[in-house]
């Protein structure tokens, strides 16, 4: 394959360019910091963090207070590393330098609230998990034994819906999902498929989609599509939400007939 125009002036031994977007506190007002890196072979976005951690000082030569970001397993897992990079919310572990363009300009997610600089609150995404009930609850501590089995084609698919790292990059890509509503979100309704596809999870599968059929729900959604092209993970997220639609429809008429 060959390379990028990018890559092959980085190769050249040019310096990497770094525009982030700073915030010293929830409450204060954002601003721009310039960094020039040393290119490396290999290079990601959390590697580059890392160095300007161990050497804060800026592209005008002074030194300013480290930036703060969030990581964990750095292979694109746990989720912690969300970030906007190039105008696109994404792992910053698995946003290699050779494939972005120059200057690399990160912000934090802005669905949610900053903490500061690329940290953020994600409190909105697991108080929605927490509103669908997105668990399975178990009567005490002991061993229970084997659970039922699930039939091999429906573990295929629900494997994929498991693969969730809750990094909230459905989220700030949903245009539905701001400070002026109270829509969960994708993740959430793809959780509540999850766990009502579950043999024991699906005994609370009714109070799951009564939280969907609540104000802030699964009505909140636009249908814009957005989720599911940037799902770093390939999470099937729009059939969810569509075979959610379906499941509340008929939650909503069997209620109906029995009240």
């Amino acid at each position: 394959m060959a390379e990028t125009e990018a890559a092959a002036k980085l190769k050249a031994g040019k310096k990497v360019k770094f525009i982030i977007t700073r915030q010293d506190d929830p409450n204060s007002q954002p601003y721009t910091e310039e960094f020039e890196l040393d290119y490396r072979p290999n290079m990601n976005v959390i590697s580059a963090l890392m160095e300007i951690q161990r050497n804060p000082v800026n592209q005008q030569g002074e030194h300013t207070a480290p930036v703060c970001w969030e990581s964990n397993c750095l292979e694109e897992v746990c989720g912690a590393c969300s970030m906007v990079i190039n105008g696109k919310p994404r792992q910053a572990c698995a946003a290699l330098i050779d494939q972005l363009e120059q200057p690399v300009r990160i912000e934090p997610m802005r669905t949610f609230p900053v903490v500061r600089d690329l940290v953020i609150d994600r409190s909105r995404m697991f108080n929605a998990l927490k509103r669908v009930k997105a668990w399975i609850p178990i009567d005490g501590t002991y061993d229970l034994g084997p659970g039922p089995r699930m039939p091999e084609k429906k573990r295929q698919w629900a494997y994929e819906l498991s693969k969730c790292m809750t990094c909230g990059v459905c989220l700030e890509s949903c245009p539905n999902v701001n400070e002026k509503t109270d829509f969960i979100g994708p993740a959430a309704i793809s959780q509540v498929r999850l766990f009502n596809a579950h043999p024991t999870g699906a005994m609370n599968a009714d109070e799951r989609l009564d939280a969907l059929m609540e104000d802030g729900g699964i009505e909140g959604c636009g249908n814009s599509q957005n989720c599911v092209r940037a799902c770093p993970k390939g999470i099937p997220l729009t059939t969810s939400i569509a075979e959610m639609n379906r499941d509340t429809t008929k939650r909503m008429f069997k209620r109906w007939l029995t009240e």
